[in-house]
């Protein structure tokens, strides 16, 4: 874990789980199992977790000093508060004391351990059983000479300012000078020499290679010398980004999809501009896209028509931007009728609402919803609106499960016809079997880094075979991998980062879960040791298959990032999973419930 000095790392730590048909929640409070393979789930009449924050003590500190936190819970009060610490270079949190009355504190004997940087937090606990964790506070220690880099942060470019400071150094002369070494290297190479107070250097990136290094500090006075701790993984990236503007087509008029491709190998595409100029004139964002894919729908009726120019500009995580070649000579006319549909997904099921977009300088007299099977010409009315929205509820179990197309007709006020774009191979899946959800649960890490203790559960509509996910599996404790991949590695993005599970280096028939954010750097894998447990839940009456996956020891790997922006997971099943009569799951995705969070 990088250590940041003294600078303050906000953290959030706990993320809950649901198991619910519709709206989900979950509580820490009360969890009843019974024999066998079903479990009962009950839960306490308080679902508000407590509040916590711990009390910055400063910095630096030294020798004995206290540690206090507030905590407060309007509904059923404070059972516990557990202060705790992470030392430098440790991976897991230790617990100096737990106090279960305020004031929340305790004395902390400094001198029993490292100097160096720590990070701080508070663990609250309501007599309900929900626990909450505080933001991290950092601090250093320096009970003896220490010497400390600050951190440039995990992506830099250009002119990067390094700074070190020497703590109880007292009068004596110092002369500080700053190393580098490719990550995980032991050859030290000077970066800046002879710096005397404020120790403070400029590190020219651009004569780098794009790639991680390390940085440590070296002070001496005399014939005392102090080394820093190392900055570790710092990854130097003043390339742009690849980028480049996929043509709309000519003429646009009502809602256009616009879209733009874009990759970055090292620090990955933080966002995309897209934009457009009429004529010779300047030019004007029509949206900023910052996950993959670079695209959104917009309606040309609030453009003046006329003859336009598009393109994107991308922008890394290291700030590095690149404008592609401009698309020109499109032209927008809205003085015709035009129609298209909103795309209601690739996969549906149940009642879909689908939904066109229409207008027409002669008026709209009704639009008329058609479906056919793909590839056909067979098209069968949906149904027919005369009113915006123009929509229809379609129910899908009154044809059978297959691939189907969707278009619209627009009628005007002229008696003319327009006919929407065919949205291709929309596949009904009706299947019993279906995913319902998926969650992640931080264990006692760091919240939104892939830990040791945290979960991964999945849950489908009915009762599954154990076997037809993993052979001969019978649904007790299994060891797996987990697996964790880059998206670039995915053909996606750094943000498209995904899971899946594997049992003697063959794939579990669980499907892939879409993290939808960065959790380990560019072009890496990280494999983790974990148990795969499958239980059978009863929820609203219903018996549900839920999967269990409780991380292990990192098992290989490394580039593990810590994830501050919350996202919604997809899951993809696989249909390979049968139920408990045979049948074969859907494969329709299902994006996690509940509020979007930081995963882990």
């Amino acid at each position: 874990m990088r250590r940041t000095n003294p600078l303050v790392l906000a953290l959030v730590a706990l993320c809950a789980t649901a198991l619910a048909v519709a709206s989900t929640t979950t509580s820490d409070a009360t969890f009843t199992s019974s024999s066998g393979s079903r479990a009962t789930v009950s839960a306490a009449a308080d679902w508000t977790p407590p509040t916590v924050a711990v009390t910055s003590p400063g910095s630096p500190l030294q020798g004995t000093v206290t540690l206090a936190a507030s905590a407060s819970d309007t509904e059923s009060g404070i059972a516990s508060v557990a202060l705790q610490y992470l030392a430098p270079d440790a991976t897991g949190w230790v617990t100096l004391c737990t106090a279960t009355a305020a004031p929340y504190s305790c004395s902390w004997n400094t001198k029993l351990g490292v100097d160096g940087g720590y990070d701080l937090r508070a663990r609250a606990t309501n007599t309900a059983g929900y626990t909450t964790v505080s933001d991290v506070v950092s601090t250093t220690v320096a009970n003896n000479v220490l010497l400390v880099l600050g951190d440039p942060g995990e992506v830099v470019r250009g002119s990067v300012a390094l700074k070190s400071t020497i703590y109880n150094g007292g009068l004596l002369p110092w002369t500080v000078t700053v190393q580098y070494t490719p990550n995980g290297g032991t050859s030290w190479k000077t970066l800046c020499s002879g710096l005397t107070s404020p120790f403070s250097c400029t590190w020219s990136t651009t004569s780098f290679t794009n790639e991680s290094f390390d940085l440590r500090a070296v002070a001496t006075s005399g014939t005392t010398t102090v080394t820093s701790a190392v900055v570790s993984d710092v990854l130097v990236d003043n390339a742009a980004p690849g980028v480049s503007m996929v043509d709309p087509g000519t003429p646009l008029s009502g809602a256009v999809n616009f879209t733009a491709t874009a990759t970055d190998a090292a620090s990955g595409v933080q966002q995309v501009v897209l934009q457009y100029a009429l004529g010779s004139g300047s030019w004007q964002n029509l949206c900023t896209v910052t996950t993959d894919p670079f695209t959104c729908r917009y309606a040309t009726t609030s453009l003046t028509d006329g003859t336009y120019s598009f393109r994107a500009t991308a922008t890394d995580v290291a700030g590095n931007s690149a404008t592609s070649t401009a698309v020109t000579g499109r032209v927008v006319d809205n003085t015709v009728s035009s129609v298209s549909l909103d795309d209601p997904g690739t996969y549906l099921s149940g009642t879909a609402t689908i939904t066109a977009l229409a207008n027409s300088t002669a008026g709209i007299t009704s639009v008329r919803i058609q479906r056919a099977p793909t590839g056909t010409t067979s098209w069968t009315d949906l149904c027919t609106d005369t009113t915006s929205p123009y929509s229809c509820a379609w129910d899908t179990r009154t044809v059978a499960n297959g691939s189907y197309d969707l278009r619209a007709v627009l009628l005007d006020g002229r008696g003319g016809t327009t006919t929407s774009a065919i949205l291709s191979a929309r596949r009904i899946d009706n299947s019993t079997l279906r995913a319902v959800d998926v969650q992640t649960t931080n264990g006692n890490g760091t919240a939104g880094r892939l830990d040791a203790g945290d979960t991964v559960t999945w849950t489908y509509s009915e009762v599954v075979a154990p076997a037809s996910i993993s052979t001969g599996w019978n649904g007790s404790a299994l060891a797996v991998s987990l697996r964790l991949r880059d998206g670039n590695l995915l053909g996606g993005t750094s943000k498209s980062d995904a899971i899946d599970v594997l049992r003697g280096g063959a794939a579990v028939q669980l499907g892939a879960v879409g993290l939808r954010e960065d959790y380990v750097k560019g072009r890496k894998t990280a494999t983790f040791n974990a148990t795969l447990t499958a239980t059978t839940v009863t929820v609203d009456g219903v018996d549900r298959t839920v999967v269990t996956l409780v991380v292990g020891t990192l098992a290989s790997g490394n580039g593990l990032r810590t994830v501050t922006t919350a996202s919604t997971m997809l899951w993809t099943p696989s249909t390979a999973a049968l139920s408990a009569t045979g049948g074969a799951c859907a494969a329709t995705p299902v994006s996690e419930s509940g509020a979007a969070d930081r995963e882990f």
